[in-house]
C-alpha cells in the first residue's frame, strides 16, 4: 500500500492555500490542479523507491515468561538486505498481556545495513497469550511517499504474578517472631533420614547408623541420630467458579487468591515441605501432585498463572472426588474458595467435611469490605437503609456457612483481600509448628 507522507501532506496545504486566488485568476486554479498532479506522481515514485517493506528482516531476542509489573529488556535486530538505504517507521503490535499496540519507531538502515536496538516490556497481567506483528512504513528518498506492510513476528508468552521476595521474607519473619515469643522448637527424634546429631554407639544401637569416619576420627565407635521426617504436603485447591468473579475495590477476587497461594507455596518451599496445585470450575482444568523445591513452585506458577474465573457453578464433588483418587498421602488442603450462604454452599460443605480425617482442609475465603462498610454505615435515606438491611442479611448467611464448616472439623480463614496473602501464610506457619498436619 501506498501512503502520503506529512511532507506531502504539507505541500498538499501550501498548494492549496494558493487556490483562493483562482478567484481572482481562473489560470490560478489550473496550476493548482497541475501541481496537485505532480505532487501525486512524484508520492508514487518516492514511494515506488523505497525499500519494500516484507524485504526488511527483523528478529526477537527476548524472554518468554514475565513476571506482572517487571520490565525486561527485549532486543530487536534489523536487516536491509537492498542495496540501498532505507528509512522505516515501525510499531509493533504486541499481545495484549504485555501493553497491545507499541509506540512507532523510527528505523534507519544503510545499504545491505543492519541495526540494533533494545526496547522494555512490562508486563500489564498475568496470563498466557500468542500472537503478535510489526506494521512497517518504508519511506522514499524524497520523504513524499511511503509503503506500508506487515511482519508476522508472534509473540508465545507467559506472564506470572508477582509477589516480590522482599514481601515473603518479611511475611515469614514476622509469623517467626510470633511463633518463637516464649515458645521452644520441640524435636522428635526417630527413624527418619533427617540427621540430628553424633553421639556415642551403645548396646542396642542400630549397626545400620554407624559413621565409620567420626569412628575413627575420635577413635571410638560412633552412631548417628537422626529426628523424624517433618517434610509435609501441601495442597492448594482453587475454585475458579462463579463465586471468585466479583470484583473487589476494582479488582477480581481471583487475583488475591492467586496472590494469596503464590505466598502460601513459596513459604512451603522455604520450609522444604511438598507442594501441589489443583485449579477447577464445572471440571478440573489443572493438576499437580505435591511436589519438593523448584519442581513443586513451578507446577504452582504454571497453573496460577493461567488461571481464569468462569460464569459456571463449581462442581465440587466431582473435584473433590478428583483430588481424593490422587492425593492418598496426608496433606494439608487448602481450599480457596468463597460462601454465599448455608444452603448455595451444601456441596462445598460436605465436600470440604469428607477430606477429614486422612486430610486436613483448610477453607480460606476473601471477604468484600465494601459488604462490610454498607453493613455498618448509618443510612442518610430509604434506599441505603436498604442497601445496608441487604448487607447484614448477606453478611449473617455468610457467618453461618463459614459456622457449619468449622462445625464439621475444617479450619476457616475469612480475611480481608488486603492481608489474605500474610494471613493465610501465617496460619500455614502455626499449623505447621503444632504439628496439626
Amino acid at each position: 500500500m501506498i501512503l502520503p507522507t506529512r511532507r506531502a501532506v504539507l505541500a498538499f496545504a501550501l498548494v492549496a492555500a494558493v487556490a483562493p486566488f483562482g478567484y481572482a485568476d481562473p489560470r490560478v486554479l489550473q496550476v493548482v490542479a497541475l501541481a496537485d498532479a505532480a505532487l501525486v506522481v512524484l508520492i508514487v515514485l518516492d514511494a515506488l523507491g523505497a525499500v519494500r517493506p516484507d524485504a526488511i528482516g527483523v528478529t526477537r531476542h527476548g524472554p518468554d515468561t514475565f513476571s506482572v509489573g517487571r520490565e525486561s529488556a527485549t532486543t530487536y535486530r534489523w536487516h536491509n538486505p537492498a542495496a540501498r538505504a532505507a528509512r522505516l517507521l515501525v510499531r509493533e503490535v504486541r499481545p495484549a498481556l504485555l501493553g497491545g499496540t507499541a509506540a512507532p519507531r523510527a528505523v534507519s538502515l544503510g545499504a545491505r545495513g543492519a541495526l540494533r536496538h533494545t526496547a522494555t516490556v512490562r508486563p500489564l497481567r498475568r496470563g498466557q497469550e500468542g500472537g503478535g506483528s510489526f506494521a512497517i512504513r518504508s519511506i522514499g528518498p524524497l520523504g513524499l511517499g511511503m509503503r506500508q506492510g506487515r511482519r508476522d513476528l508472534p509473540w508465545s508468552v507467559r506472564v506470572y504474578p508477582n509477589i516480590p521476595a522482599s514481601r515473603l521474607k518479611a511475611s515469614i519473619a514476622e509469623a517467626v517472631r510470633h511463633r518463637e515469643r516464649g515458645i521452644r522448637a520441640v524435636r522428635h527424634p526417630g527413624e527418619g533420614r533427617q540427621f540430628e546429631s553424633l553421639r556415642e554407639w551403645v548396646w542396642g544401637d542400630d549397626p545400620r547408623h554407624l559413621d565409620w569416619k567420626a569412628t575413627v576420627r575420635r577413635g571410638k565407635l560412633m552412631t548417628r541420630l537422626y529426628e523424624e521426617e517433618r517434610r509435609q504436603q501441601l495442597m492448594l485447591v482453587v475454585d475458579a467458579g462463579r463465586l471468585v468473579t466479583e470484583a473487589i475495590d476494582g479488582q477480581p477476587r481471583i487475583e488475591y487468591i492467586v496472590q494469596a497461594a503464590l505466598l502460601l507455596a513459596l513459604a512451603a518451599v522455604y520450609h522444604d515441605d511438598d507442594v501441589g496445585v489443583m485449579v477447577f470450575a464445572d471440571t478440573v482444568s489443572h493438576y499437580a501432585p505435591p511436589a519438593r523445591g523448584r519442581r513443586g513452585l513451578r507446577h504452582v506458577l504454571d497453573a496460577l498463572a493461567v488461571v481464569e474465573p468462569a460464569l459456571v457453578e463449581p462442581d465440587y464433588p466431582a473435584a473433590f472426588r478428583y483430588l481424593a483418587v490422587r492425593s492418598r498421602k496426608r496433606a494439608l488442603t487448602v481450599c480457596f474458595t468463597d460462601v454465599i450462604d448455608r444452603f448455595a454452599s451444601e456441596a462445598l460443605l460436605a465436600n470440604v467435611a469428607g477430606l477429614r480425617p486422612r486430610h486436613l482442609p483448610l477453607v480460606v475465603t476473601v471477604r468484600n469490605p465494601e459488604l462490610d462498610r454498607l453493613a455498618v454505615d448509618r443510612p442518610g435515606d430509604v434506599s441505603a437503609a436498604y442497601r445496608k438491611a441487604a448487607a447484614e442479611d448477606l453478611l449473617q448467611a455468610r457467618r453461618e456457612a463459614l459456622l457449619e464448616m468449622r462445625r464439621a472439623g475444617a479450619l476457616v480463614l475469612d480475611v480481608d483481600p488486603a492481608r489474605a496473602a500474610d494471613a493465610v501464610v501465617a496460619t500455614y506457619l502455626d499449623l505447621k509448628r503444632r504439628g496439626r498436619v
